[in-house]
């Protein structure tokens, strides 16, 4: 019977360590293509894993997230400058946005 190199990914080739490695540099927010340089493993490899880790931490987030329940309403609004004849498109400079929730009960 083969012994499991990696107790974190199943069917894996990379020792646990190399893997715990991997998991210290995507938590210091280093790039696919440095971390498959400093640890020998190849780029394809590290995007996956890295994917892989973002869709858990997606839903752990979601599992855990307090706006589970029931309906949601956002409002998007600017504060700031005013509006200057003339100019064309969002021009958002000098503003500040704030998201607004309502968690609709019931």
């Amino acid at each position: 019977m083969l012994s499991m190199k990696n107790k974190y990914i199943i069917r894996s080739r990379i020792s646990e360590a190399k893997f715990r490695s991997i998991l210290r540099l995507f938590c210091i927010d280093i790039e696919a293509k440095k971390v498959s340089k400093l640890t020998n493993v190849s780029r394809y490899t590290i995007n996956k894993i890295f994917d892989k880790l973002r869709l858990l931490i997606a839903q752990k987030c979601e599992e855990e997230s307090p706006f589970n329940q029931g309906e949601i309403e956002l409002d998007e609004s600017y504060f700031g400058a005013k509006r200057v004849r003339g100019k064309k498109g969002t021009r958002i400079r000098g503003k500040s946005s704030s998201i607004w929730y309502v968690k609709e009960r019931g």
